[in-house]
């Protein structure tokens, strides 16, 4: 499930939005309000239940040879067993988005926001089955028992990398991964 040219997506497990407006998400670490959306690179970001934690990595250009041995594939998206089975289950929509609208957001692009309000370009469409979107994209899904050592591992790699909703992965010497994230995303931002 990935947008056509020319549009963006926004993923959900509400399939009754009409009209999306700008506002100020709960994890903003902007004070600005935005519709958000995502292109065709970054769409399988969210091809997983709103608030499943997940780490993303993904070979760059820049990749040393080191780390795309440890990394094992072009693509790798790591959740950890006690979400495999709402991945499993999730009933996930796309919008479709005209893309005209929408501006890249971030330093490097991540994603794509409207400042007005926007609707679809129709009904929203079902994504269907995440793990087989997974193996359709060759994107490798890996279940681990914790994301934080993944997280740390990607953190300091010459990989390409995001962590999603972190803030619901299990817990493992929760001062000490705060710290880590707090200072990758500094290093990010």
């Amino acid at each position: 499930m990935r947008p056509a040219p020319g549009e963006v997506l926004h993923f959900s497990e509400d399939p009754t939005i009409t009209r999306f407006r700008p506002h100020v998400a709960a994890t903003a670490r902007q004070p600005d309000a935005y519709v958000w959306a995502v292109d065709r690179t970054r769409a399988p970001d969210y091809w997983f239940p709103r608030q499943c934690p997940r780490v993303l990595a993904w070979v760059e250009p820049t990749t040393d040879a080191e780390d795309r041995a440890w990394l094992g594939a072009s693509r790798v998206h790591a959740v950890e067993y006690g979400w495999l089975r709402r991945v499993q289950a999730v009933r996930l929509y796309a919008y479709r988005f005209d893309a005209a609208p929408f501006r890249p957001f971030g330093d490097p692009p991540h994603a794509h926001v409207a400042t007005e309000a926007v609707e679809p370009l129709g009904a929203p469409e079902p994504v269907g089955d995440l793990l087989a979107l997974h193996e359709e994209a060759g994107i490798e899904l890996r279940v681990v028992a914790n994301l934080w050592p993944s997280w740390r591992r990607v953190a300091a790699s010459t990989l390409g990398f995001s962590g999603i909703r972190l803030r619901n992965a299990v817990q493992e010497n929760a001062v000490l991964e705060r710290a880590v994230l707090e200072n990758a995303v500094q290093e990010q931002g």
